[in-house]
């Protein structure tokens, strides 16, 4: 039977939210983009320790994450930056111009359930310019079962739209860190056999090597069941 870290009580490192015996926080590379990072996130989203929205803030550098409830959201003030264009990524959106200055850009992800982004799209959908990207493929977010074809994670989003716009070393040293993530949160739920085959066709497992064979040789129980409060 596959193990859950999400039970309530269940010990998580407070910056990767993985459980002590699978924290990556040791290969976490903040990475320096032109292109400057807003997520706007659900708040039923905000308690999921496997949100990418909570990833795009530790791994890209000077991202801003907002919670969003409906009672209280945000303003547009508060979100918008005025010395940049903001580009809403959505689905219904119109195709990002043939060309774009990333350091000019500002863009902001809808971080939370089809059905959550939808709502909050209705919120901010006049505060900037609504673009879609031609994601294709299928999802490396193994976490979680997409909801159809042609739909990613909120990670996946900004990896595309970072590839969109010629950031191709930004966009690889991401995805290294987001497959690393998605790994080591295979391994945290006991799925052993998915997380080999995910990491064999990962660039992670280049990227993050030494970590890899860390966290994968077995450790005595009782280091296993360290907890963060402790010295």
């Amino acid at each position: 039977m596959s193990r859950s870290v999400v039970l309530k009580g269940a010990p998580r490192c407070p910056r990767c939210q993985l459980p002590p015996r699978w924290c990556i926080c040791a290969g976490l590379q903040p990475v320096a983009t032109p292109l400057r990072t807003t997520v706007l996130m659900h708040f039923m989203e905000s308690y999921r320790p496997s949100s990418t929205g909570h990833l795009i803030g530790r791994i890209v550098h000077g991202a801003r994450v907002h919670e969003f409830r409906k009672e209280s959201a945000p303003t547009r003030a508060e979100v918008v930056d005025a010395d940049r264009e903001l580009w809403i990524l959505h689905p219904q959106g119109e195709d990002p111009p043939a060309t774009s200055d990333p350091a000019k850009l500002q863009v902001l992800l809808l971080d939370g359930t089809w059905v959550q982004a939808t709502e909050m799209a209705h919120q901010v959908g006049l505060w900037g310019r609504r673009v879609r990207l031609p994601m294709t493929g299928e999802s490396r977010y193994w976490l979680r079962r997409q909801a159809g074809e042609g739909r990613f994670s909120t990670m996946e989003a900004l990896l595309f739209l970072h590839e969109a716009l010629g950031l191709t070393a930004e966009h690889e040293r991401l995805r290294a860190q987001f497959e690393l993530h998605v790994w080591a949160a295979l391994c945290s739920r006991g799925h052993k056999a998915d997380a080999q085959r995910y990491l064999a066709t990962s660039p992670a497992r280049a990227a993050f090597a030494d970590l890899i064979a860390q966290l994968t040789t077995p450790r005595p129980r009782q280091e296993e069941g360290r907890s963060f409060d402790r010295p």
